[in-house]
Formats: structure tokens, C-alpha cells, sequence
């Protein structure tokens, strides 16, 4: 666990090896779709989620350091930003930036990081 933008709370409830494709993702003011892809490397952990109609079937790239919750019984992921943060954040396309610590330095200082603690490892 971490106060980085790139691990989890401590109070997150994340279990360690639980697979989290596939549960929904909860903004603070609405759904915004399910998790597609997930990494728990240490200081480097995200969630990529399918938003599905909602932005037109993008993908976004949350660092699991804005989760707040995750309810595994109701298998949804609870995070601290609204929907337009979302929206808002650099574009996620995960040929182009899965593996760019560029773009995960952008997307750590949107988050609010004031920069990213991203070592430069691959995700």
C-alpha cells in the first residue's frame, strides 16, 4: 500500500492477486464503465477501463491510487474523481501509452501527483 498515486490506499480494501476484470468502476457521481486491464506492480499500478458508450467506447487509465474503495461482494471499484475529471484526463490509446512513462508522468500530474512518482519502469 502507498500514498502515491500509483498504489493503493491502505483503506482501498484491495486483496492481494484478486482479479479485478470485469467489476464496474464508480466515479463519485456515476458509473463509467468496467475494468478491462489492471497491474499491480508496486508504485506503478493502474486500472484501464472499458467506458463502453459513455465515451463512446474509449479506454481510460486510472492510477489505483484514486480508488477509494473496492466492494468485492457487488464486484465494483470505487474511485474519488467525477465523471468530467475522467473525461477530462490525457487520452488513454493503450497501443500508444501502456508502456510510456511520458504519459504516465502527464496522467500523474492531472491526477494531481504536482508530478509522478513513475520510476520509469514499463507498466
Amino acid at each position: 500500500m502507498s500514498d502515491s498515486i500509483w498504489g493503493y490506499h491502505e483503506t482501498s480494501g484491495r486483496l492481494a492477486d484478486s482479479d479485478l476484470t470485469g467489476y464496474k468502476v464508480e466515479a463519485t457521481d456515476g458509473s463509467i464503465g468496467e475494468v478491462d486491464k489492471h497491474s499491480d506492480k508496486v508504485d506503478s499500478s493502474y486500472i484501464v477501463v472499458d467506458t463502453g458508450p459513455w465515451i463512446l467506447g474509449k479506454e481510460v487509465l486510472l492510477p489505483v491510487g484514486t480508488v477509494t474503495r473496492i466492494d468485492t461482494d457487488d464486484r465494483k471499484i470505487y474511485v474519488d474523481r467525477t465523471k468530467e475529471q475522467i473525461k477530462n484526463a490525457p487520452e488513454f490509446h493503450r497501443d500508444k501509452h501502456l508502456h510510456n512513462p511520458a504519459y504516465t508522468d502527464e496522467l500523474g500530474t492531472y491526477y494531481g501527483t504536482g508530478g509522478t512518482p513513475f520510476d520509469g519502469r514499463p507498466l
